[in-house]
């Protein structure tokens, strides 16, 4: 069973190709891409949501693995694209936690809602009268 494993694992490296899909050059990117995506797909979010100090932490995450993707040799160039979006996403949310709750975008948002509000309660007003007037 030994030399079996032996000979496929021959056959594996010989082949640049599958020699690169079967290490950890590409599978560790790869399962770290889930990051990015979420980062993402968490900027059609509501920026009330977003936690500054984890967007912190991301962002220096993925700062020092960045430089160590260049850093490693062989290059690891998909690990540096992973943490290169992930970075700007983290930058993004941090963008938008700071426009949040330190720049006035809470209460910006709570004035926008409140003069909403009284233009719906206006429009219904108004239909009101035109039903009054027309009976």
């Amino acid at each position: 069973m030994a030399a079996f494993a032996k000979a496929i694992n021959a056959k594996i490296r010989s082949n640049p190709t599958l020699s690169y899909f079967c290490s950890t050059h590409f599978w560790g990117p790869a399962s770290n891409f889930g990051i990015p995506i979420a980062a993402v797909m968490d900027a059609q979010k509501s920026p009330e949501l977003i936690s500054g100090q984890m967007t912190a932490a991301l962002c220096i995450y993925s700062a020092t693995f960045m430089r160590y993707a260049m850093a490693v040799t062989p290059q690891n160039y998909l690990l540096f694209l992973c943490h290169f979006i992930n970075e700007g996403s983290q930058l993004t949310q941090g963008y938008r936690y700071l426009q949040w709750h330190k720049w006035g975008g809470k209460e910006k948002a709570g004035v926008l809602g409140a003069v909403e509000g009284a233009k719906e309660k206006a429009v219904e007003a108004g239909e009101k009268a035109k039903e009054a007037v027309s009976k």
